[in-house]
């Protein structure tokens, strides 16, 4: 029931934003892991 076609251009369209949403949710674990450490 998926078209090809439309996740394809779906992702290729995603891609872009995914990867800066990958690098800013890495930047957050990693301040918050920091933070735990430092005040912990």
């Amino acid at each position: 029931m998926r078209e090809p076609q439309g996740d394809y251009s779906f992702w290729t369209k995603y891609k872009r934003f995914a990867t800066t949403e990958i690098l800013l949710y890495l930047i957050m674990i990693i301040g918050i892991t920091l933070g735990i450490i430092i005040f912990g």
